[in-house]
């Protein structure tokens, strides 16, 4: 299964925020043991490394930053999906580039904790806790 996370997803895990991160470090684990597909977009490199820089070092932002092109495929920030994100109705431009982000990458779910910002379609949206509990069903 094709999935794609925002950036506060891996920022949950990366910076060990409870109690989010645990949900998050379930569908990260399943990630890097072949079970999920897991998709990131480009800006979340940015985004990682501005946040773990102030919150941690400069060390550990780079390492962060590592983790992820390990572990994740890296959807590239193309012309296509910021012409789509700058013409998009949605508030938050950030959150238009994730969305069209996961839609090039042809994710199944969006797994995000700022649900309300995406669209519900075509993308089925959730939260991690979500994401882990309708996989154990």
């Amino acid at each position: 299964m094709r999935i794609f996370l925002d950036t506060n997803v891996l920022l949950d895990v990366l910076g060990r925020r409870q109690p989010h991160c645990v949900p998050a470090a379930e569908i990260w684990s399943r990630v890097e043991q072949g079970a999920l597909e897991g998709h990131i977009s480009a800006i979340s490199f940015n985004n990682v490394y501005y946040v773990l820089r102030r919150l941690e070092s400069r060390k550990a932002a780079r390492e962060g930053l590592r983790l992820l092109r390990a572990i994740f495929r890296i959807v590239p920030l193309t012309e296509r999906i910021v012409q789509r994100a700058v013409d998009s109705e949605m508030s938050d431009f950030e959150d238009a580039i994730q969305f069209f982000s996961a839609h090039h990458a042809c994710a199944a779910f969006i797994l995000t904790r700022n649900v309300h910002d995406f669209p519900s379609e075509p993308i089925a949206v959730m939260t991690p806790q979500e994401f882990v509990g309708m996989e154990t069903v």
